[in-house]
């Protein structure tokens, strides 16, 4: 009989206390797993969506507000900011490119943007159908919005007042949907795109409403002394009337990082908000959660390894004599050492890939069934190198509480176990 078969009838033979310790290393097994998916994933898609933003200029409040509103989309904004205030910063000669946000509205939860072509080049953004907006109250869909709202080009639908469901419904004036973006998996991908001037006729006062519809189809007078804005073209230069929400920034030389913030938060009534900054900050705040549940996970781990240890040191005291008469039928020390090793690096072995599975399986489960997760892009078949050093880990823990038993067993006198039998 081989020792791999051995091993196996001997594990057979107690299959509650198996199962138990199996059951218990493969818990802890996959916390840490579904803990490490989610943190990598989320902290790489963060640092993704953030790349090629220097700085984000909104109204004053909280740093951090203003990056998770305008650069992740999933906070409210802090207010608006006086166009012509933007555009005063956007002509600074430390500022390479200056891109401007109008937010307010939503359509099933997923944000409707005002900006223009070079927000979706941040993103590479490509289109899969139709075209992108050209006109008022055009819009073109993120990946996800198409596959979950199922609107398509062509199709209408009135934008509603905030974030959540249930918001104020801007019937009056209808979006028409003319593209649909490729997955690009990024923010993009959870997004509705138009111009600033559609988020600003949704929210125009009725009596300008009335005339704007008047006058919808005659074409702007504009007289030799028109300069458009650097940010709105549509518009005039230094309109004090016209509002945005904010304005991403991209620094002409590292100077920038270190004058332009300083400018805008000490020479106008606007804020400067670092995306690394603030990103670094919810780093830090999310990763205490996540430090406390790893804990919880690895105490998991060192009680099963402690159930182990227990199961094996137990089992010797009744296995001595078959121990015994293994000695007197040929085989050697070594042999039964190994044997007892094995048996712990069985139970490590399958607790730790039946925990890899498990963590897998409900990351799978969760990006399938909760719709923040879908729109994450989070996904249960990405596989990590730190997976390997768990598997590895588990197993030199199954071999360090096999350890003490198996030297017992080494030890034996197999004259003495035998006459007193």
């Amino acid at each position: 009989m081989s020792l791999l078969t051995l091993v196996w009838n001997y594990l057979k033979a107690r299959p509650l206390n198996t199962a138990i310790n199996i059951l218990l290393l493969s818990l802890g097994i996959a916390v840490i797993t579904i803990l490490l998916l989610f943190s990598q994933q989320l902290e790489k898609k963060i640092t993704e969506n953030a790349k090629g933003i220097d700085l984000v200029v909104g109204a004053k409040g909280s740093p951090l507000q203003i990056i998770l509103c305008n650069i992740f989309h999933i906070d409210f904004p802090t207010g608006n900011i006086k166009l012509f205030e933007a555009e005063r910063i956007a002509k600074n000669r430390l500022v390479k490119k200056a891109i401007p946000l109008a937010l307010g509205d939503s359509y099933n939860t997923y944000r409707i943007i005002g900006t223009n072509r070079a927000y979706a080049d941040l993103y590479h953004g490509e289109l899969a159908t139709g075209a992108w907006w050209d006109k008022d109250l055009q819009v073109t869909l993120g990946a996800n919005v198409a596959a979950l709202t199922k609107l398509k080009p062509g199709d209408h639908f009135a934008s509603a007042h905030g974030l959540t469901e249930g918001g104020h419904a801007h019937e009056e004036h209808q979006y028409v949907v003319v593209g649909i973006l490729k997955p690009s998996n990024s923010v993009l991908d959870n997004v509705i795109l138009t111009n600033v001037e559609s988020v600003w006729t949704v929210h125009e006062e009725h009596g300008e409403e009335d005339e704007h519809e008047e006058h919808a189809e005659e074409a702007p007078v504009r007289d030799s002394t028109f300069v458009p804005s650097p940010l709105i073209p549509s518009v005039a230069k230094g309109d004090s009337t016209k509002e945005i929400t904010a304005m991403l920034l991209q620094y002409r030389s590292p100077m920038g990082a270190i004058q332009l913030p300083r400018i805008v938060n000490a020479q106008s009534s606007l804020q400067a908000a670092s995306p690394a900054f603030e990103t670094a900050r919810l780093f830090s705040i999310l990763g205490v959660g996540v430090d406390i549940l790893m804990g919880f996970a690895y105490v998991l781990i060192v009680i099963s390894g402690l159930s182990i240890f227990i199961a094996l040191y137990n089992s010797l005291k009744e296995r001595r004599y078959d121990l015994a008469i293994m000695r007197s039928m040929g085989a050697t020390r070594t042999k039964v050492f190994i044997s007892i090793l094995l048996e712990g690096g069985f139970l490590t072995l399958a607790g730790s890939v039946l925990g890899l599975l498990a963590g897998h399986g409900a990351v799978m489960l969760l990006a399938g069934m909760a719709e923040q997760a879908q729109r994450t892009g989070i996904s249960g078949l990405v596989f990590y190198p730190q997976e390997w050093i768990i598997l590895v880990g588990s197993l030199l823990l199954g071999l360090v509480c096999a350890v003490i038993p198996a030297v017992q067993a080494y030890r034996t006198d197999i004259s003495k176990v035998l006459a007193g039998h």
